[in-house]
C-alpha cells in the first residue's frame, strides 16, 4: 500500500502522437521528482482509460487510504487518490467529469494547472525562443471554454504575461469564448508598426487539434506549446499537495 495517495494526472486526451508524448512527459517528470509516488494517467475524452475508472482502480489497489501519512478529505476520512487536472483552466471537464470521478469516494480533485506564475515563466521563455521584438504584437491563444470562470483564469495569465513582458497582451480563444484566435490576430495586425509581427503565444499544453487551429489563424509566428517542460511537473505536485 502506498504511503501517499495515488496521483492521477488527468488530461483531455488527443489523437496527436506528439500531443500524447508531451502530456506523458509531465507525469514522467513527476515520477522523476517523486519516485515514491504512485503516478497514473487518465483522460476525460478521446483516450482511455477514463478518469473514473482509474480512480476506482487506484482505490481498489489500496492507494494511500488508511496510511498515517495519507491526506484526509472533507469528511475527515482518509484519501486514497488525488486527481490533478492536466488542464490549464477550469470548465466542464474539471467541474463535471473530474468532479464526478471522485464524488462519494475516498478521493479528491485538485485545482487545474492554471493560472500559475510558472506558466507565465514558460510563456516568456517560449516567446524569447522566437526572438520577440519591441515592434511585435503578442496574442495569447487559449483553447477556450463556455465556462466564464475559464476566461477569468486565462485573463489572469494574460495579465501576468503582460506584466512580465512590459507590453499589452491580447487574448484569443479556439472555441467557447470570444474573440476567437483569428479575430484577435487580425485586430493585432491592424495596429502593427512597420517591421512588427503578430506573435501568438500558445497557451496550450501540447500539440493537437487546437494548436493546429492556432497555426492556421494567420499569425506571423506561433510559439510551441507549454509541454514538455519540467516546471509543469512542479505545478502538478503543488496542486497535488494542496488537494
Amino acid at each position: 500500500m502506498s504511503a501517499s495517495p495515488v496521483l492521477i494526472g488527468c488530461s483531455h486526451g488527443t489523437d496527436s502522437v506528439a500531443g500524447r508524448a508531451a502530456i506523458r512527459s509531465i507525469l514522467d517528470d513527476v515520477r522523476a521528482l517523486r519516485p515514491e509516488l504512485d503516478v497514473r494517467e487518465a483522460f476525460v475524452d478521446v483516450q482511455l482509460p477514463e478518469v473514473a475508472d482509474v480512480v476506482g482502480e487506484a482505490l481498489s489497489d489500496g492507494g494511500g487510504a488508511g496510511s498515517e501519512e495519507g491526506s484526509r478529505g472533507s469528511d475527515a476520512g482518509p484519501v486514497g487518490a488525488v486527481v490533478v487536472p492536466l488542464l490549464l483552466s477550469t470548465g466542464f471537464h474539471v467541474k463535471v467529469d473530474i468532479a464526478d470521478s471522485v464524488a462519494g469516494r475516498p478521493a479528491v480533485a485538485a485545482r487545474p494547472m492554471g493560472p500559475h506564475p510558472l506558466l507565465v515563466d514558460i510563456l516568456v521563455d517560449r516567446l524569447a525562443a522566437v526572438a520577440l521584438t519591441p515592434a511585435d504584437a503578442v496574442v495569447l491563444a487559449s483553447a477556450g471554454s463556455t465556462d466564464p470562470d475559464a476566461a477569468v483564469h486565462v485573463r489572469k495569465v494574460a495579465a501576468g504575461l503582460a506584466a512580465a513582458l512590459g507590453r499589452p497582451v491580447a487574448v484569443g480563444y479556439g472555441a467557447g469564448a470570444h474573440p476567437r484566435v483569428p479575430a484577435a490576430v487580425s485586430s493585432a495586425r491592424e495596429a502593427l508598426p512597420p517591421g512588427g509581427r503578430v506573435v501568438v503565444a500558445s497557451y496550450l499544453l501540447a500539440p493537437g487539434y487546437f494548436h493546429d487551429r492556432v497555426l492556421e489563424a494567420g499569425a506571423d509566428v506561433v510559439t510551441t506549446p507549454l509541454a514538455p517542460d519540467p516546471r509543469l511537473a512542479q505545478i502538478t505536485l503543488e496542486r497535488y499537495a494542496e488537494a
